[in-house]
């Protein structure tokens, strides 16, 4: 199987190992010189292109697959619409008029489409409430992703990860240091992220379909960072109540409708594809991470 990853950043360099460990080929596609040395750094192949340029696409080879894993590093909703609708529609343009098209595509979303359900759980079924212009446009994203079998011949499936943690984002200092705002974490670990969309393009599954990429087991954020305290050794941090984060008056609107949203995000659908976790909870995931500061602060 030959896959093009196309925004090939922190779930895309795992991908790109783990795809080529298992004996597929991995392309991986970014616009940055910095970009591609990363992949290359990661032993797979780089090439250069802008996602909203079709002719600079035509240097990725033809594949099998597509792994639309764009980001817009932190920007707004304007850049997300560019990035995450236009860029895919682009690509999506591109490679079905080629001679011999991929199959598949799975576009990489984020369980934030969901919005504020009160700490209850939600699945692939559950009606989507974004709550901020972002999340919107992710909706927007997934829509055309979903569409792109009847669209473009492609395939789409979308993939729609948890709060995504592991080596370079594990923050252990936010949770240790406090003061923890309460609510639940919903995480899923970058290998299992990446493990999660081989394992779905390696079997064939999910075409047309939503799958929620998260671990086993929603925490609140207090009992997270009560375990994280415990486990590195050091008291547990201050905490405070969402009306007493807010009180602080200096939260943006948009973050402000981030502090509100509370739910837990349900994996079994994943888990009844097959896909065996590596790190199925926060407790295996961040064993590392505790280590290290443990060793650190010895």
């Amino acid at each position: 199987m030959r896959v093009a990853i196309l925004g090939c950043g922190y779930v895309g360099l795992e991908l790109g190992r783990q795809l080529t460990d298992a004996g597929h080929e991995a392309i991986g596609v970014r616009r940055s010189e910095d970009g591609l040395a990363a992949i290359e750094d990661a032993g797979f192949t780089a090439v250069q292109a802008d996602l909203l340029d079709a002719d600079s696409l035509s240097a990725v080879p033809d594949v099998d697959a597509l792994v639309y894993a764009a980001s817009t590093g932190g920007r707004g909703a304007d850049a997300a619409r560019r990035i995450y609708v236009a860029g895919m529609r682009t690509a999506l343009s591109h490679f079905s008029s080629r001679e011999d098209p991929p199959d598949r595509l799975v576009y990489t979303s984020s369980t934030g489409v969901h919005g504020d359900h009160d700490g209850d759980w939600v699945t692939e079924e559950t009606p989507l409430s974004p709550t901020t212009p972002k999340t919107e446009v992710l909706v927007a994203a997934e829509e055309l992703a979903l569409s792109a079998g009847e669209a473009f011949d492609i395939d789409g499936t979308v993939a729609r990860f948890s709060g995504l943690y592991g080596p370079d984002r594990y923050r252990l200092e936010r949770y240790l240091e406090g003061p923890v705002t309460e609510g639940y974490l919903n995480m899923v670990h970058g290998e299992d992220a990446a493990g999660a969309v081989a394992y779905l393009l390696a079997e064939d599954l999910a075409p047309g379909a939503v799958v929620q990429v998260t671990d086993d087991e929603p925490v609140s954020k207090w009992t997270f960072a009560d375990w994280l305290a415990e486990q590195c050794g050091v008291d547990e941090p201050p905490k405070q109540t969402i009306e007493e984060r807010l009180a602080g008056g200096d939260l943006s609107d948009a973050a402000e409708r981030r502090l509100r949203t509370s739910k837990r995000v349900s994996n079994e659908k994943l888990r009844g594809l097959g896909y065996e976790f590596r790190y199925p909870t926060f407790r295996e995931g961040y064993r590392q991470a505790v280590d290290l500061y443990r060793e650190r602060h010895s």
